[in-house]
């Protein structure tokens, strides 16, 4: 970060520290439940079908108030809601360690989950409205990312860990002092910043944009339990869509837009929308399928499984930092391109290497492509999706991309658990294949991505700074993917 007296520069990296922590803490929040949900059903008697809601609690918060996260990051202050969400995340994260029954627990993750959709859109916008676009953004955005796809792999690994050691309690006590430490570092160092005059929240567009995105994501989590033509399953998404609808013909017609629908006319933005609800259906899931094919066929245990997510911690870091030196030199679409490509000869690896009396050993050569192909992709889908963006749409903005992700995740494992889920009753070979088909399908949708990258963006764009440009020029609204 090289603009600056060097004391902004200092503040500017402290601010960047602060924040990349608070992503590490929701990356591991995401994961590290995981390990420990044999134990959690076990002392506190959920029963097999209830269990889920210990990860769809979080996910369905998480999913349904992002757009509103978004629009009070932009309303009330980026920092004030920063701040707001680790408060949320520490105390859920209290209340869920002393919880005793299931119904408290899950009322728990659902404060996690509310945490999470007020975080990342006020973290992004932060990070948009703190570091000039271009290279500093850039690597602002490569060192958030980084430490995400880090905490989301060592997430597994501290799963195992605090859970032989301390028990199941202690994955939801870890976050508190965690919290606590960024929200010091927060009020010392993030740009404090008030309500915007003249504004407003759009409380019905809120309202029915929070019911809808919750539908599909109820929906979604509850589809392969309860069956896809189970008509509580499909009023539940025919509803969500139906809100949906309804929110964005609202948005078109309100003078003060929770969502605005000019945001789409940025084609930088509208693309990384799109690639983001697709990296997260395919990248994402195979989290999902890695931990499986360890856990069920090479039957490693939590601590194990947790050690195995390692190289992915590491490759996933390299692949950021990758990520950033390609966004300078071929702009943010040419690294999606080729993150997207590695991760489909990741995945396309991974499927032909895992087999009935396999080991650990000859997965890297897939997990090698697939996570430095991440760690490129995530970069360079955050860049282009702040790109051409004005600073007071940047939480609305990161938080379309966020939701995009969210339902990208759910729809995503959804399809491809499907995918995997009739062969797996069939014996250890057929459990196999399935997990095998699953992720082929994956390296095939993931190339979806690609052409819609090559569709939507102009290969000759150069990226070129919004400041550059007056208040309300063509940049803001119809970016190319640089």
């Amino acid at each position: 970060m090289s603009h600056g007296t060097p004391q902004t520069t200092a503040r500017k990296g402290w601010a960047l520290a602060f924040l990349a922590f608070a992503q590490l803490i929701a990356a591991l929040d995401y994961n590290i439940v995981y390990v420990a949900l044999p134990d959690i059903g076990r002392e506190l008697g959920f029963s097999a079908q209830t269990l889920q809601w210990v990860v769809s609690a979080y996910a369905l918060a998480f999913g349904g108030f992002l757009l509103l996260g978004g629009r009070a990051a932009d309303l009330l202050g980026r920092r004030n809601m920063f701040v707001l969400a680790l408060v949320l995340y520490g105390g859920g994260s209290l209340i869920g360690g002393f919880a005793g029954s299931p119904g408290l627990l899950v009322t728990a993750r659902a404060i996690q989950g509310l945490g999470g959709a007020l975080l990342i859109p006020a973290t992004l916008s932060l990070i948009a409205t703190t570091f000039d676009e271009g290279a500093e953004r850039t690597r602002a955005l490569a060192i958030w990312g980084g430490a995400g796809a880090g905490g989301l792999a060592l997430g597994s690994l501290l799963g195992g860990v605090l859970t032989n050691a301390f028990g199941w309690e202690s994955v939801f006590f870890v976050n508190v002092p965690l919290a606590a430490v960024v929200i010091v570092g927060a009020l010392a160092f993030l740009p404090a910043g008030g309500r915007v005059p003249g504004r407003s929240f759009d409380i019905p567009g809120a309202v029915i944009a929070t019911a809808g995105v919750s539908a599909l994501v109820f929906g979604l989590v509850q589809g392969p339990e309860l069956g896809w033509g189970s008509p509580y399953t499909i009023g539940t998404l025919v509803g969500g869509v139906v809100l949906v609808a309804v929110f964005l013909a609202m948005q078109a017609r309100t003078a003060d837009p929770l969502l605005p629908l000019s945001l789409f006319r940025n084609r930088s933005h509208a693309t990384a929308v799109a690639i983001t609800f697709i990296f997260m259906g395919t990248f994402g899931s195979q989290y999902y399928f890695f931990t499986v094919y360890l856990q069920d066929v090479l039957k490693f245990d939590a601590l194990q499984t947790g050690l195995g997510f390692l190289p992915l911690a590491v490759l996933n870091v390299v692949g950021t930092k990758i990520g950033e030196k390609m966004v300078g030199r071929t702009g943010a679409r040419g690294t999606m391109i080729t993150g997207l490509l590695l991760g489909t000869a990741g995945m396309v690896l991974f499927a032909l290497l895992m087999s009935t009396d396999g080991s650990y050993a000859p997965l890297l050569a897939g997990i090698v492509f697939l996570s430095i192909g991440q760690g490129v992709t995530w970069t360079g889908m955050w860049v282009a999706a702040a790109t051409g963006v004005a600073p007071e749409q940047q939480g609305v903005a990161s938080a379309t991309a966020s939701t995009s992700q969210q339902i990208g995740s759910a729809v995503g494992l959804a399809i491809l658990v499907a995918i995997a889920a009739p062969a797996s009753r069939s014996g250890v070979a057929d459990f196999v294949g399935g997990l095998q088909t699953a992720v082929y399908v994956s390296a095939a949708l993931t190339l979806i991505g690609v052409a819609i990258a090559f569709a939507t963006s102009s290969p000759k764009a150069a990226a070129r700074p919004a400041s550059a440009e007056p208040a309300g020029h063509k940049t803001t609204t119809d970016s190319p993917v640089a």
